[in-house]
């Protein structure tokens, strides 16, 4: 009711004789009603293409961030056997799908041709690197565990019974979920370690 009276008054205000232009009301009506009819025709056909997602076809597997010990959640994307896409989990509780600098460009560090992705060794005192199996290094980790374990376990302290060695530590790391850090923990429990940490609690 008021624009129609403000428009009335807007025409008592110019007499006949003068030559009628729109108002500034009249002329944001006209204005708004045009964006709104070019919206409508670029929206029924005459927008852009939208392009094919580069995932079709992939597949997805959801993982945690190796970096820091926050532990955000993951979607590898791979095809034909190659990691083709890296991208925040936003069904995960932690990040809800955000990353970081680091777990965004994540890609670079599986798809990177410097990786290592051989065992290299190097004996005490030695200089040079050589090529070992993943079979040869876990049994030396095993054997050195043992020989350590051995060497320093002690079964009491001041007539208590102990059962432990401090000569070895473990920190698991943020990669690690619920279930695998339980299992890692009663692994540790059982060769009797006191040293024990987790990376996300640091």
């Amino acid at each position: 009711m008021n624009n129609q009276n403000e428009d009335q008054q807007d025409d008592n205000n110019h007499p006949a004789n003068e030559t009628l232009r729109p108002t500034r009301r009249q002329f944001l009506k006209g204005l708004t009603t045009g964006a709104v009819a070019i919206s409508a025709l670029s929206e029924s056909g005459c927008g852009p293409a939208i392009p094919p997602l580069k995932t079709r076809g992939a597949t997805n597997t959801t993982t945690v961030c190796p970096f820091c010990g926050v532990g955000c959640g993951q979607v590898v994307s791979t095809k034909g056997g190659k990691v083709i896409n890296i991208e925040g989990d936003p069904g995960h509780p932690i990040s809800e799908g955000t990353l970081c600098s680091k777990g965004a460009s994540g890609i670079q560090v599986v798809n990177n041709s410097r990786r290592l992705q051989k065992v290299l060794y190097r004996a005490p005192n030695g200089k040079a690197w050589e090529e070992k199996s993943w079979d040869w290094a876990l049994d030396q980790i095993a054997a050195r565990v043992k020989e350590t374990r051995d060497k320093t376990f002690k079964t009491s302290v001041d007539g208590r019974v102990v059962n432990r060695t401090e000569a070895i530590a473990c920190l698991g790391g943020s990669a690690l979920d619920n279930e695998e850090a339980y299992l890692l923990v009663k692994l540790m429990r059982a060769l009797g370690l006191v040293y024990i940490e987790h990376q996300a609690r640091l």
